[in-house]
């Protein structure tokens, strides 16, 4: 029945995929923290006034994937569909503009109505972060410097490549936007669609369109970078000398843009061509104007977020299942003592799996497949004499050892 499988674009974390989202989570708050970066979590559903605002009511996101709807009250409630816009609410709405600068990490699902596909899911899962109240180029450098440990330590870094552009200041956009709006109207009935409704709200979006023929409308335009203020060059300039001074490489790319005017100076992408056309695997940048857009008050921001599950694809190593120690009663009189001996043994730190049922042939075997390091072995003879059987389940060497020194006979497996 349809109604018993996932909806589509979602799907089930059982245990092996989990260990590797749990691995990547892990890695990336780990360090995160060594950058000072505290765990924060937002609630997956927000007012959809939030969404409109960040995004923008020309976006992709909001025009065509975001996931809405009315609740019992009257109120349009959305899935977030990213991070970076809760955050920015929760800013505002505790009042934490006060504790500037702020530094925050998240992980979690998130939800887009889009056409699933390798590494694109309508229910996916994100690690990012927030450099809330930092001005200067020196948090675009640690956030990305963030992001290039973060994948080096997954094993990913080696086989992406940095994409780095500057969006520059409101002068420089406000200058760019015009030229731009000239060069696009004068070939307007060759652009697409949705590049022609972008033309008067958005025209930097249509930068970045994926349509055949407005790419190559764009391959002429002009530059971004023949606008830029002094000011402006001079900001991309001290990133891209840190940068140079931490050895992490970079391409320029004029053409990495991001629509919203909020959006300033840097732009970046950690790209990969190992998942096909889906490349992207960590992406952010400057966002100065995003809180103020939102009726707070003027506060910098630059950050990133990156998808789990293409993280997922492409890192090495994850974490291996812990693996037990077997409890196996033979007799229905030993199940009363092998039960106490397994809760004993778990308040001390073991990892313990106590066999339901069977013979103990049938327990052994389960004991294998879970890859116990031993199984403590309990019989009626054992009870009396108040020792266990333990057995070694590689070599299958068996030690007798009273029950009150299983735990620091087996301490070595804590």
């Amino acid at each position: 029945m349809a109604s018993l499988q996932p909806v589509r674009g979602t799907h089930d974390l059982l245990p092996d995929e989990g260990r590797k989202h749990r691995h990547i989570a892990d890695t990336a708050r780990g360090l995160a923290a060594r950058y000072g970066y505290e765990e924060v979590a937002t609630p997956i559903f927000e007012f959809t006034e939030v969404f409109k605002r960040t995004l923008g009511d020309t976006s992709d996101v909001v025009t065509k994937e975001m996931y809405t709807f009315e609740d019992r009250s009257g109120d349009l409630i959305t899935l977030r569909p990213e991070g970076t816009a809760g955050i920015a609410r929760a800013v505002i709405s505790g009042g934490l503009g006060q504790n500037l600068p702020l530094k925050f990490f998240y992980y979690g699902p998130m939800f887009r109505h889009e056409r699933p596909q390798k590494g694109r899911l309508r229910q996916f899962h994100q690690i990012g972060v927030e450099l809330l109240g930092v001005a200067a180029p020196l948090g675009d450098i640690e956030v990305i410097a963030l992001g290039a440990h973060i994948l080096d330590s997954l094993g990913i870094l080696g086989r992406c490549k940095l994409e780095l552009n500057t969006l520059g200041d409101v002068e420089s956009r406000v200058a760019y936007r015009d030229v731009l709006v000239k060069y696009l109207s004068g070939h307007v009935d060759s652009l697409s669609e949705d590049s022609r409704e972008r033309l008067n709200r958005n025209p930097l979006r249509v930068l970045d369109s994926k349509d055949e023929g407005d790419k190559r409308i764009v391959a002429d335009a002009p530059a971004f970078g023949d606008y830029l203020t002094e000011a402006a060059r001079d900001f991309f300039a001290r990133v891209t000398d840190g940068l140079d001074a931490l050895g992490i490489r970079y391409e320029l790319n004029p053409r990495l843009v991001r629509g919203l005017d909020y959006y300033c100076h840097t732009a970046f992408e950690f790209t990969t061509d190992a998942l096909g056309a889906q490349g992207t695997v960590l992406a952010g940048g400057r966002y100065d104007g995003l809180i103020e857009t939102m009726g707070g008050p003027a506060t910098a921001g630059v950050g990133w977020a990156a998808g789990v599950e293409r993280l997922a694809m492409l890192a090495e190593g994850t974490q291996a299942p812990v693996r037990p120690i077997a409890v196996i009663p033979i007799g229905g009189a030993a199940e009363a003592a092998a039960l106490k001996l397994t809760f004993d043994l778990r308040q001390a730190g073991f990892s313990i799996d106590l066999g339901f049922s069977g013979n103990l042939s049938r327990r052994m075997k389960r004991a294998n497949k879970l890859d116990a390091v031993c199984a403590i072995i309990l019989g009626e003879d054992e009870i009396a004499k108040g020792v266990a059987t333990i057995r070694d389940m590689a070599s299958g060497e068996q030690t007798t050892v009273p029950l009150g020194e299983i735990a620091a006979h087996l301490a070595r497996h804590r």
